[in-house]
């Protein structure tokens, strides 16, 4: 099902990257490496990205990249964290947008509800490590290698 974001985004994007750029030095995200019961990851599809990602977004003027986190799952895929998200790891993402960094965190202590969000995540799945989505993004496959198969962290997204 297409929305009118996946024929809107590619071409506001760069209008968006600007404005980043011009308001901001540096730019900063989080993602949420959400662990369930059963050892699967939580996935998000976006409706203007293509393949698989972890749950994450842009961290606001005055919020940590903690409370961050935390939002950006409760929005994306419902997911309300009970304990304080576990830093795992610091990115530079340079390849795509220089001066952008991405922090990823752990969480395995939450329930879930209601996305707050939509429109923007086309579809929520749990996968088990060793069997992610065939279109699942590169960055996502090398965080999940580094958090469930020991694969020394990458400091490039």
């Amino acid at each position: 099902m297409t929305n009118w974001r996946q024929h809107v985004e590619p071409f506001s994007r760069p209008f968006f990257f600007l404005w980043s750029r011009l308001t901001r030095g540096k730019t900063l995200g989080v993602r949420g490496v959400a662990v369930d019961g059963e050892g699967r990851v939580l996935l998000v599809k976006h409706t203007y990205l293509a393949g698989w990602w972890l749950p994450g977004g842009g961290v606001d003027k005055g919020e940590t990249t903690q409370a961050a986190v935390v939002r950006e799952l409760r929005e994306e895929a419902g997911l309300i964290a009970r304990g304080e998200p576990i830093l795992l790891s610091v990115h530079s993402n340079e390849r795509f947008f220089p001066g952008d960094h991405v922090v990823v965190f752990r969480i395995d202590d939450f329930d879930m509800s209601e996305r707050t969000s939509h429109g923007e995540i086309a579809e929520i799945g749990w996968f088990h490590p060793d069997a992610l989505p065939e279109d699942t993004h590169r960055a996502t496959r090398a965080r999940i290698e580094e958090v469930f198969k020991g694969r020394v962290v990458d400091v490039f997204w």
